[in-house]
């Protein structure tokens, strides 16, 4: 779906940039003033903190919807956060799960229906377009710049308590989420934990770094104190761009199973790098299984850049890999082995 040009008559409300260049790095009206605590006649730490979240508030608010959707003869609820000024919201697929439409409603009394451009249920990421005026976008920021114990605020509309903001900080990155849709079972990889108070509703809302960046989706509440949130990055990036072009993500498949390991100190200086993935298991009549990949083996490299976490061969497993021979290197008994391996096309039913 292809917005049309900007109409210079249109609701300013949707002034922004076009769904192909959604909004990044920095907020829509600058990032919220910020003095630093001084000595003498400074402002006091707490003061500071309240003002940053407040701030943060008053800009991510506005721009976070509460939706509410039809499963089947039940209905849901859950959140969307406004990223272009064309009327594009993300939020969690397991929103939205398989319904195409509902309604979303803003603090500022705003209400519209919506479609269901396309959903990610590997990512946990859907994308949603209003029909009707929405206010102006947030700003996506770059999750991989988060540092552990960085303050984060969590905006959505738990439990039906609209514009809900809660402050926490990220408690630990880079963590995998299981998840199930119907019979298949799923790992959401990379996922930022905050001890920023989430429930039910959070889901689909906005995790904003202190500048008012959203960095990260809120999709679960994994327990007392421990949220976890999609991460906005790269990656993600490229996953909304297929969603608003395709609907859907077309993905690679290539029949690892592998998890991070260190490289072994002796080995540093001669591979070149610290750590690895180690194959636990090899998918039988996969394109690994077909280019002798081997349970045990140390992934080194794939295409060329060396594979250091999950991500780092997911990272690749996009529409483009899809029948395309790919090298990649393994230590194997303390030999460098080199094969190549040509991924198909993920089942989307299996995706």
């Amino acid at each position: 779906m292809s917005p049309q040009p900007q109409d210079p008559g249109r609701d300013p409300r949707r002034d922004g940039p076009g769904h192909d260049e959604f909004s990044h790095d920095e907020p829509p009206h600058g990032p919220p003033p910020r003095d630093e605590p001084g000595r003498d006649g400074g402002e006091a730490p707490l003061d500071a903190y309240s003002r940053v979240v407040s701030d943060v508030a008053r800009l991510i608010t506005p721009r976070v919807a509460a939706l509410r959707v039809r499963h089947g003869g039940r209905e849901g609820a859950g959140s969307a956060v406004t990223f272009t000024g064309d009327g594009f919201l993300l939020t969690n697929a397991h929103v939205v799960g398989r319904a195409r439409e509902g309604q979303a409603a803003f603090s500022d009394g705003t209400t519209a229906s919506f479609a269901v451009v396309g959903t990610d249920p590997l990512s946990d990421l859907a994308v949603i377009r209003a029909d009707g005026p929405t206010p102006g976008p947030v700003t996506l920021g770059d999750s991989d710049r988060l540092v552990t114990g960085q303050l984060v605020v969590a905006v959505g509309n738990p439990l039906g308590l609209a514009g809900s903001v809660t402050a926490g900080v990220v408690s630990g990155l880079g963590r995998s989420l299981p998840a199930r849709s119907g019979t298949a079972a799923r790992v959401i990889e990379d996922v930022i934990q905050t001890d920023a108070a989430l429930n039910p509703g959070n889901s689909g809302g906005a995790l904003a770094d202190s500048s008012g960046r959203v960095v990260g989706v809120n999709t679960a509440v994994a327990g007392i104190g421990l949220g976890l949130a999609v991460p906005i990055n790269a990656t993600t990036r490229r996953i909304i761009g297929s969603l608003m072009r395709d609907g859907r993500v077309r993905r690679a498949f290539l029949g690892l199973v592998a998890a991070p390991v260190p490289v072994p100190a002796s080995l540093r200086p001669r591979l070149g790098q610290d750590q690895a993935l180690r194959v636990a298991e090899v998918v039988a009549g996969s394109p690994a299984a077909r280019a002798g990949l081997r349970p045990g083996d140390l992934v080194l490299t794939a295409g060329g850049a060396p594979v250091s976490q999950a991500q780092s061969l997911q990272r690749l497993m996009f529409a483009e890999a899809i029948g395309r021979p790919l090298q990649i290197t393994v230590l194997r008994n303390g030999a460098m082995v080199d094969v190549i391996a040509e991924p198909v096309e993920l089942d989307p039913e299996h995706a």
